[in-house]
This record gives C-alpha cells, structure tokens and sequence, in this order.
C-alpha cells in the first residue's frame, strides 16, 4: 500500500476514526489497533513476507528477554551474536546473497577459470533493512544495558512495524519511540492539523515534484547514451530533485500519520540542499540513517578520537557501509566511497562541524559566500548521485563522460514543460522560507493571511490531484 495511493486514503481515515473514537479509553486496544493495522499495511505489498517481519519481531524480543535473565555474560552473549547473527543472515539472503555470488564467479574467470554459480530468483522484502535495523539497535541497546527489555509483546511488534515507518524509515530508536508507545495519547487538534499540513506538504513532494522529474531523470538515464552533455547534466539534476522529494516526500508522509495517531517520529531531512559542505549536507540527509551507523558503528570504532587516520580510517567504514546498505550493487559502494572522499577535506582540517546552524539563520537572503556554497555543494552532491542512479559502473562512468564532453556547451535535447520549471522554483522558495522549521508548511499558519494560506493549500491539492495517476513507486523501498 502506496502513501499516494486511493487505497491508503481510505485505510487511513477509517484507522484514525477507530483510534480516536472507538478503541480510545484503552491504550491496550488502540495499540493492538495499530499493530493489526501496521500488518495490515505491509501484508497489502505481499502477505508471504509478513512470517519474517513477525519471526524478526519475536527473535529480537525474547532475545532481549534472555539477556536480561541470563545468569553470566556467557549466555547473554550467546542470545545477543544469536539475534545478531540471524538478523543479518537474513538480510544477507535476501539482499546480498546473489551479489556476493555474482562477484566471486566474475572475479574467478578473471583467473580463467568458469564456474556456474546458483542464485536466487527472490524477490527482496520491502522495508527489510528499515524493520532489521529497528530490531538491531533495541537488541544492542538492551546488550549495553542502555534500555531495559521490553516484556510487553504487542508494544514491542509495534515499534518495529508501525504503519508509517515500516517500509522506508525514518529508523526508530527503541529509547524514543517505544516509551510513546507506553504512554496514554491524548487527541491534540494543533497537532493534528501539523500532521495534515506535512502530509500534504509530502504529497506534494512526491507527486508533484519528484514524479514529475522521474519522467525527465528516466528518459535521460535510460538512453544516455544518445544524449548531449548539457542534457545528461539536466537528467542528472533532475534525479537529485527526483530523490529528495521522493524519500523526503515519504518522510513528510510518515511523520505527518504518525502526528495523527500522537506519535513523534525522528525527523529525517533538515533541508539538505541548503547545506554549505558535504559534512553539513550528511547532518542534513536521511538523518536516521546517519546517526544510527554514527551510534553503532563510527563511534564503536574510535569515532573521532586517535588522531587524523583514525577518523579518515572509521569515516570511510560508515560511509562504504552505508553504500553497501543502500543495495547489493558496486555503485553504491561506489557512491558511499565517493562521500567519504569528499568529506575528507573537512576531516582533515577539522572543519566537519563548521555548519551547524541553518544557512542564513533570520536572514531573508544568504551571502554571496553562502550561496556559491550552497551551489558548489549542490553540484558535489549531483555528480555523486549519477552512481546511486546507474545502472552499472560502466554506465556511471559513460554518464560521466558524457557531461564532461564539448557537447556540454549544446542545447539540450529535451524540452522540460515551462510549468514544471515554474512549480520546481516555487517549490525551492517554499522549502527556503521554512528552512528554520521542522518542515516547510510548519509555520504557515502563523506567518499568512488565512485567505493567502488556504490559496496554498488548495493550489498545493489541485497540483496532486492534477499529477496523480503515476506508477512510480517511493525509491527507497528498494532497500
């Protein structure tokens, strides 16, 4: 079940209205409503795989269980590698088996020998990385005796499958969200209307924006080949807006819902456009995402202290693994080294925090400075994204060599609706003058006349509704 689907826009009202006003004396019901509701929502994309979401539920709870009642480190241990050790076993099936197999057979006939190697013809859970890594933090938490074991079965299902983040993040951390979980909600009508505001803000990311310059990025990346440089560079700028609106789009969506029903999820994108460096733009990107490698992996490893090696040393750990996370393909690991490349000057010189604050903080217009960065950054990130985008190596390295070509000076080869450019500029002045807030519609109703607000909001419908009907899927439930 899509977040832009005719199906979800029934399902979700008819879920709200039985939250609010039929289960909501019992904290017990409602939240057996949103685990029933939350299976309900990922049996709709294929209800076999429903067994491995509830096995991994139950591995990782009684896990927990057992470390906690375990009588020496020995066993607690066993239980702890036990969770550890099937989780990524079976994201090792799923998602990386046939890439593993694949690469030892090429590397083999590289020696002249040829070998038939078996693969799986699988297809590839939706949200398995998402739901796995939820289970491993709270396992590691419990480990590290950082948060106690949750003993409550059905409050433990679902902080690993709530509806919202199920299948694309943000990813929860058991020490925020499960104690939401456990406590009474209380129907809050500012915060609802908050909620609505950011649904709608994400839809109109995802159907207006990002759809729309799918079909641009698609066209160009699918025969470039035949294309000019200058209309390659277009394709991919079109695929950088095409991805933050869509996996930013799903988490406007996500945490707009989970505003509905009391929750406050992670919030996942801080404006990352705006960023002044690469290490500003990896604070600002898939922030779940980020912070949780930072957590359990970069800071395990040493973090920042040790000296200039170690840190390029665990920087370049985080980010080829979060390549390799982001699919079982050598352009994202390609892509992750790249990022750790392009972090290291700031590495070096220690300049990797330099950023924090929102760009032109109470200032209506950025510097000349801030701007040149904001763009020369904007540009790093693009090319970056080409080998996210490709299909392969070799096509990344042809995509790219296209750009850098004489043809670069041409005019492009295909013509974008003088419309679409309009609604992109819009977009952008929109996302600038709510860059401070949590999301860009947050403050609207403070800052505007109410006839200038609800022009918005119904311009902002008429756009979704005008755009809808496009099959393209949310780009992260891949992974």
């Amino acid at each position: 079940m899509l977040f832009n689907s005719i199906s979800f826009a029934v399902f979700l009202p008819i879920i709200f209205i039985l939250y609010w006003f039929v289960t909501n004396k019992s904290l017990k019901f409602q939240n057996f409503l949103l685990l029933g509701a939350s299976y309900y929502f990922y049996a709709c994309w294929d209800w076999r795989f429903l067994f491995l979401l509830v096995f991994s539920t139950l591995l990782d709870f009684y896990s927990a269980i057992a470390m906690s009642n375990a009588k020496n480190d020995r066993i607690k241990k066993f239980w702890f590698w036990l969770s550890i050790s099937i989780n990524l076993g079976f994201l090792g099936i799923f998602k990386y088996y046939n890439f593993f197999a694949e690469s030892f057979s090429s590397a083999i006939s590289n020696f002249g020998f040829h070998i038939n190697t078996w693969t799986l013809n699988i297809i590839l859970p939706v949200g398995i990385s998402f739901y796995t890594f939820h289970g491993l933090s709270y396992v590691i938490d419990c480990y590290q005796n950082k948060i106690k074991e949750e003993r409550n079965f059905i409050d433990y299902s679902l902080f690993v499958s709530f509806f919202p983040l199920l299948v694309a993040g943000p990813i929860e951390r058991a020490t925020h969200l499960l104690p939401q979980i456990k406590n009474q909600r209380i129907f809050n009508y500012e915060n609802a209307i908050s909620g609505l505001r950011q649904i709608l803000w994400g839809l109109f990311k995802k159907v207006v924006i990002a759809d729309q310059c799918a079909q641009y990025a698609n066209m160009v990346f699918n025969n470039s080949e035949n294309y000019s440089g200058s209309t390659l560079l277009i394709g991919a700028v079109f695929f950088a807006l095409q991805i933050y609106g869509d996996f930013s789009g799903y988490s406007d969506i996500a945490l707009g819902v989970a505003r509905l029903f009391g929750f406050e999820l992670l919030k996942n994108f801080a404006f990352p456009y705006f960023s002044r460096d690469i290490a500003e733009f990896w604070r600002r990107w898939h922030i779940s995402l980020s912070t949780w490698f930072r957590d359990y992996l970069y800071i395990p490893l040493g973090g920042g202290r040790g000296g200039t090696w170690i840190r390029i040393r665990n920087t370049f750990a985080i980010f080829l693994v979060s390549g390799f996370w982001h699919g079982a393909n050598w352009t994202f690991i390609v892509w992750g080294g790249l990022n750790a490349l392009l972090m290291m000057p700031s590495i070096v010189n220690h300049t990797n925090r330099a950023n924090l604050e929102i760009v032109a903080k109470g200032s209506l217009l950025p510097t000349f400075k801030e701007l040149f960065q904001m763009c020369s950054t904007f540009l790093l990130v693009v090319f970056v994204w080409i080998f996210f985008r490709a299909e392969s190596l070799i096509h990344a390295f042809q995509y790219i060599g296209g750009i850098f070509s004489n043809t670069i000076f041409s005019l492009p080869a295909i013509q974008i609706p003088k419309r679409l450019i309009f609604i992109i500029f819009i977009f952008i002045f929109i996302e600038w003058l709510g860059r401070e807030n949590e999301f860009a519609l947050q403050k609207i109703n403070l800052r505007t006349p109410k006839l200038l607000k609800w022009g918005l909001y119904y311009v902002l419908i008429f756009l979704i509704l005008y755009y809808a009907g496009s099959d393209e899927q949310f780009i992260y439930f891949q992974f």
